[in-house]
């Protein structure tokens, strides 16, 4: 049978001396690598007590933002669930009701809003593709959960608090006002 390659090697065997069956250098070569780790400063951080930070540019958890009146930007335009690579997002429209118009910006609202966070890659499309700067990854992280249901989250875990506005100014476009940050 011919080699793939013209490179080929003999190897030969050698009779190992008597200090080598002792195997003594190997291991004084690794107490020598033990030893040398041994004395390095440790790269474990000790989470929950510390934290890594975190790039400026992290997506982390996603929520659905309220204009400085208080009410939904979105208006289930389906363009997010539609550039999310992952089909994380799932989204049923309605039209909203005499009385609502505090609620809802638009006509149009979401009425369901999933997001399954299993699924999701957190790659940022979503909130690019969002012509009214609803959706957003916020710097927070999505914490550990037992159940699987427990990571699709629903519309009303989505959608920020008036009493506790995330800053979201660093991944917003700039000209488009904000709560927090009303000179944006």
């Amino acid at each position: 049978m011919e080699a793939l390659s013209n490179r080929s090697v003999q190897v030969k065997k050698r009779k190992m001396t008597f200090v080598e069956k002792l195997y003594l250098p190997a291991i004084l070569n690794g107490l020598r690598i033990t030893m040398k780790h041994f004395f390095k400063k440790t790269v474990t951080i000790r989470y929950p007590e510390k934290t890594r930070p975190f790039a400026p540019v992290f997506r982390g958890k996603h929520i659905l933002k309220l204009d400085d009146k208080g009410a939904e930007r979105c208006t289930a335009c389906g363009l997010c669930a539609v550039a999310c690579p992952a089909e994380a997002i799932t989204m049923v429209a309605a039209e909203r009701k005499p009385g609502e118009e505090n609620l809802y910006r638009e006509e149009k609202y979401a009425e369901v809003y999933d997001i399954n966070m299993l699924r999701c890659i957190f790659c940022g499309l979503c909130e690019e593709a969002c012509p009214k700067e609803a959706i957003f990854l916020t710097p927070e992280t999505v914490p550990a959960m037992y159940n699987r249901k427990d990571f699709i989250y629903h519309k009303d875990r989505l959608v920020e608090k008036k009493d506790h506005s995330i800053d979201i100014t660093k991944r917003q476009t700039p000209g488009t006002t904000h709560p927090t940050n009303p000179t944006a």
